[in-house]
């Protein structure tokens, strides 16, 4: 009798404590991110290195640069980000490889994240918007 009520009592502790437990790692996420979407570490630090091979690497140039992903990723989803600035390196690749690159399209989605990274340029203190994707 006793060994069933004491597999009742830990089963009830696990229902109630599991669910908790996941609301707890929720609310820290929700912590983490105050606005915007989501991008991964390794997208937000090669942005910022690519950045800083283009503007120099000043210590002020990690902020600065950190900034400029920061505000895209405030209005710019990962994918679209993703998509737009692999149109937006590409733009100027020759040839026939670079033809889909060069489709009305592609163009439209250069021409968006360009606006949008001179946005964020300015408002962080870059004085240009030559990054590694925009080349």
């Amino acid at each position: 009798m006793i060994k069933p009520l004491r597999m009742l009592t830990v089963g009830a502790c696990l229902a109630f404590a599991l669910p908790l437990a996941r609301a707890d790692d929720l609310a820290v996420t929700a912590q983490l991110q105050p606005g915007g979407y989501s991008y991964p570490t390794q997208g937000r630090v090669e942005y910022v290195l690519g950045c800083m091979d283009d503007n120099g690497h000043e210590f002020a140039n990690i902020y600065k640069c950190s900034c400029v992903i920061d505000k895209m990723a405030a209005v710019l989803p990962y994918d679209e980000f993703v998509d737009q600035s692999t149109f937006s390196k590409y733009a100027s690749l020759g040839g026939e490889g670079g033809s889909e690159f060069r489709v009305d399209h592609a163009k439209a989605q250069t021409k968006k994240f360009r606006s949008l990274q001179t946005d964020a340029y300015r408002s962080c203190g870059l004085g240009h918007d030559k990054t590694a994707s925009a080349r």
